[in-house]
């Protein structure tokens, strides 16, 4: 089956397209003809080992896992003989984990995995671009126990997991300004943001306005500047926090009545989750957002696109 490998880290140029051995499913597995994947930015920093602690988890001189890809959407074409949950020709979308592996034609995946029957109501590349911003909007949305009536700020509302913070938040009933540039207004309007503020105009740090949760999806604002516009009691969520965020937040949980959630780890993602989001797609409650669809041929100029940091949403690869 074609695939993309990389057997070192580096720029895009190190993702290759050859040729391996298709996978066979287990007694307990599922194996997918994958129609879409996406190139997130986790991807991107894993082929990049940035930053460099990518290489304690993922190996230390070059990469353990030599496919990428965590997300997908596609067809059973064969299941192993104690499969009860699916049968061959299901339409199913959801995330590897850890386990990787779609950049590629086939993957098998274990029953139980994070993985849910695909919305009718969206095609392939929609599907695949949804878990990725979906699951990780929602693990800190939980975690800030947003209540309804709430104002969330929402700084990169226009990307892969603020466009499902948006949609996400709204669903639990808060009242949502998200942050974007100009380019980016209309599209965070037509998820359901309440108010949009232009980052390129007006700095929402200065304008008085205070909020319950902010939620800072692209590691784009000073972590000390942004505490003046959060309530007392107010939550702070970091989710591509750096080190130099990461320890102003623990400080900041420490000696204050204001609390920061941060990334710990690795997200733990569940079928309950990606079931969770297949049901707000049907409810017409959250839309994927897709930027550019490229063929799994052209994965080094998507990837070389999604490292510049100003995609809309997500970039979807399409495989044939």
């Amino acid at each position: 089956m074609k695939a993309i490998v990389y057997t070192q880290y580096g720029s895009p140029d190190v993702l290759t397209l050859t040729n391996v051995e298709k996978p066979i499913p287990k007694s307990n597995e599922i194996l997918i003809r994958i129609k879409a994947t996406a190139v997130n930015s986790g991807d991107v920093r894993l082929r990049k080992a940035d930053p460099f602690a990518v290489r304690l988890f993922f190996g230390l001189f070059k990469p353990k896992t030599t496919i990428l890809g965590s997300v997908f959407s596609g067809e059973i074409e064969s299941v192993g003989s104690e499969v009860k949950r699916f049968k061959i020709g299901d339409e199913v979308f959801g995330h590897t984990d850890m386990s990787f592996g779609t950049y590629a034609a086939y993957k098998c995946f274990p029953e139980n995995g994070s993985i849910a029957l695909k919305p009718a109501s969206i095609s392939h590349n929609e599907a695949a671009v949804i878990p990725f911003g979906g699951v990780t909007a929602l693990h800190f949305l939980k975690k800030a126990a947003i209540k309804h009536g709430q104002k969330v700020l929402i700084v990169g509302a226009s990307g892969a997991v603020g466009s499902a913070a948006v949609q996400l938040a709204k669903h639990f009933g808060a009242i949502v300004t998200g942050v974007c540039s100009t380019a980016n207004v209309a599209l965070v309007k037509s998820l359901g943001a309440d108010k949009v503020i232009d980052y390129t105009n007006e700095d929402f740090t200065k304008n008085g306005e205070t909020y319950d949760v902010i939620f800072d999806s692209v590691n784009r604002m000073s972590v000390s500047d942004s505490l003046d516009s959060l309530k007392i009691y107010g939550t702070l969520i970091l989710s591509a926090a750096g080190l130099s965020e990461t320890i102003q937040g623990t400080w900041v949980s420490i000696t204050s009545n204001k609390k920061i959630k941060m990334l710990s780890g690795m997200i733990s993602h569940k079928a309950e989750d990606i079931i969770f989001l297949k049901t707000l797609i049907e409810l017409g409650e959250l839309k994927p957002v897709i930027d550019k669809t490229y063929p799994l041929e052209q994965m080094v100029e998507a990837h070389t696109y999604v490292e510049k940091g100003h995609k809309k949403g997500n970039v979807a690869i399409e495989i044939n």
